[in-house]
């Protein structure tokens, strides 16, 4: 090394890099750049033989609610249990299953639903009176109310609800479409991410894993949308910048690029290539993405107060009806803060507030643009709330505890089955009674509607052949699908 002596290439491209009065380098670490230690390769949409079948939906939107959110006030009706109130949960329903740190030398005392239910639609679906909004589109979605995980703390369940395992390191469920099957759009990224910007400091932690590309390569992984008015740092160009100028800066960075790959032969090369490209094409496509004001006020009507404030739920539920226009493959929200340990006629109540009107109103308006055919939506956190009180029972601040044995999650469109629910609990809301559905179920359903088998859909990586699904028995659920 003592004797090395860099070539021309090496000092212009490394000149190049450290010119950053532009933003581009900015642009590409902000926005898209991904993790450095990946493996290499782009999938085109073809390029693994992709679909396997004719597929039901174009596109996801996965609107993900952190915190497990109680199926108890919400979807799961259990009346009966009002008599129970206060009373020890039977040893026979417990099981012996494991508890958080937080209650596990608790007594276990019944706290009954605190929310009443409402029946809605042809279908009759009863839904806790703190989402009216959700009742309005009934007869559009399906409950499965037999979900089940086997993870009882937040991030290991998030962890695997989303990647498939509990620990991180593994491609999420978007990172698997956009390597298996890409996207329509190359003016927009295969897998964008919109995280909530709340009202208040929230203290529930999002990781980057929960998007993160894994051992797939970096190209993959999800791109997070900033929640404010500018999604993307220094997506503008310079007053006085033209934007052939930035065209020609683009193609003699390429150029230096692709004659390093030419010589070190690192794959990531070629990535940081294409991904530049990508950030070239998100300064005409994002800001239209982005800008509102074409929307009639019919919209804002429809999704709410909160859908003006950029960066909102309501505001992010309409820029995925947009990405979905605009045939992304998978758009994925973030909402944080279910997590109703105490005050639960609260802090549940104002996280429905949030997004009970949103997420209907999204259903109704994909259905009216004539994309909820063909777009899966799913609405779901990591795990649900248990039937036994967290606090004094009988207080108006106790709340639940995390409850991993059964909760409800919602689908709509792409061929699921509409004003159907699926599965049911036991008389205490605490074990599948009938038709369990595993995470893994719900992500080899969800690869189904994409055209996806999953037990034919892998990647190899140190020598083993990886699946969303897993190596256990999984199946697509399809009881579900009209």
């Amino acid at each position: 090394m003592a004797n090395y002596i860099p070539s021309t290439i090496d000092f212009a491209r490394r000149q190049f890099l450290q010119c950053g009065a532009f933003g581009m380098g900015a642009i590409a670490a902000n926005a898209l750049l991904a993790e450095e230690q990946s493996e290499p390769g782009k999938a085109e949409p073809d390029g693994l033989g992709l679909p396997h079948f004719t597929p039901k939906a174009k596109r996801v939107i996965f609107l993900t609610q952190s915190g497990g959110p109680s199926q108890l006030e919400l979807f799961d009706h259990k009346p009966d249990l009002h008599e129970l109130a206060g009373t020890k949960l039977p040893a026979s329903v417990r099981r012996g299953q494991r508890l958080t740190g937080m209650t596990k030398n608790k007594e276990q005392l019944i706290l009954p639903p605190v929310a009443k239910f409402i029946r809605h639609g042809q279908c009759g679906a009863a839904i806790g009176e703190w989402m009216p909004h959700l009742g309005k589109v009934a007869d559009d979605i399906c409950f499965v109310k037999s979900m089940v995980t086997d993870q009882i703390n937040h991030a290991p369940a998030m962890t695997k609800f989303l990647t498939g395992h509990h620990l991180p390191g593994r491609p999420s469920m978007g990172c698997w479409a956009s390597y298996g099957l890409g996207s329509v759009n190359r003016d927009l990224p295969d897998y964008v991410v919109l995280i909530s910007k709340m009202k208040r400091p929230s203290d529930q932690p999002l990781y980057d894993h929960y998007w993160g590309s894994g051992f797939l390569p970096s190209e993959h992984q999800g791109v997070k949308l900033r929640n404010s008015k500018n999604p993307v740092l220094y997506l503008k160009d310079p007053a006085g910048y033209p934007r052939s100028v930035r065209r020609g800066m683009l193609d003699g960075l390429a150029e230096l690029n692709q004659e390093h790959h030419e010589r070190v032969a690192d794959p990531e090369i070629q990535t940081r290539i294409q991904q530049y490209e990508m950030a070239f094409r998100m300064q005409a496509s994002v800001p239209d993405l982005t800008d509102l004001s074409d929307e009639p006020e019919s919209t804002f009507d429809l999704y709410g107060p909160e859908s003006r404030r950029p960066g909102s739920y309501a505001a992010n539920c309409i820029l995925a009806r947009r990405l979905a226009q605009r045939d992304v493959r998978f758009i994925q929200l973030f909402h944080p803060d279910w997590d109703h340990h105490s005050r639960l006629t609260s802090w549940c109540v104002s996280r429905c507030l949030d997004t009970d009107q949103a997420s209907a109103a999204l259903i109704t308006d994909l259905k009216r643009h004539g994309l909820l055919e063909d777009t899966l939506v799913i609405w779901g956190g990591e795990f649900g709330r248990g039937v036994a009180g967290q606090g004094k029972w009988n207080d108006p601040n106790a709340g639940r505890d995390h409850h991993p044995r059964c909760f409800t999650i919602w689908m709509a469109g792409a061929g699921i089955r509409p004003g159907f629910s699926y599965g049911s609990t036991d008389d205490f809301s605490y074990n599948v009674a009938e038709n369990p559905v595993h995470v893994r179920d719900l992500h080899a359903t969800a690869l189904n509607r994409l055209g996806v088998d999953h037990e034919r859909f892998s990647y190899r990586f140190q020598g083993l052949d990886f699946r969303l699904s897993g190596v256990e028995q999984a199946r697509v659920v399809k009881e579900i699908l009209a």
